[in-house]
């Protein structure tokens, strides 16, 4: 099966077909777990509910105190753990965005709004702009001009 890494090599990447999504990951699993040990699997793209789905391996210990936990709270294992990673994705994004803010915020007593937005902006459009070519000679130049006031 022909796996591919990411650019920072800490993922690897692999197209597998199957009737579904979630068969393709449980089909993958099987053929994987001989050859490498991975804790989770995910679907890279949306399913039709808009949900991105995981394939996670647990130990048996941690396998019974997620049936404890979601026991607990009257749900089944599999709801309890898509309503933890979901309520823990929305607490990082509202942590991040605080975060962001107040660095924002920081900003404005010494630059106006104004130069804090422009600013943003170039450097957005600057780490979106897809590399000139092998030089990068004209990127770097379009870079400087970017950054030129009059």
């Amino acid at each position: 099966m022909p796996l591919a890494t990411n650019t920072d090599r800490t993922r690897l990447m692999a197209v597998h077909g199957a009737k579904s999504p979630g068969r393709a990951l449980r089909s993958l699993r099987n053929e994987l777990d001989r050859l490498l040990p991975i804790d989770v699997l995910t679907t890279h793209y949306p399913d039709t509910a808009g949900q991105v789905l995981l394939n996670v391996a647990f130990t048996r210990a941690m396998r019974s105190v997620l049936d404890q936990a979601a026991a607990a709270r009257g749900q089944r294992p599999a709801d309890f753990l898509a309503r933890a990673v979901v309520e823990a994705v929305e607490r990082a994004a509202r942590t991040r965005t605080r975060q962001l803010t107040v660095q924002l915020q920081d900003l404005l007593p010494e630059h106006t709004p104004e130069d804090v937005l422009a600013c943003a902006a170039r450097v957005l459009l600057d780490h979106r702009r897809p590399p000139s070519g092998p030089s990068g000679v004209a990127d770097d130049q379009r870079r400087s001009a970017a950054h030129t006031t009059p």
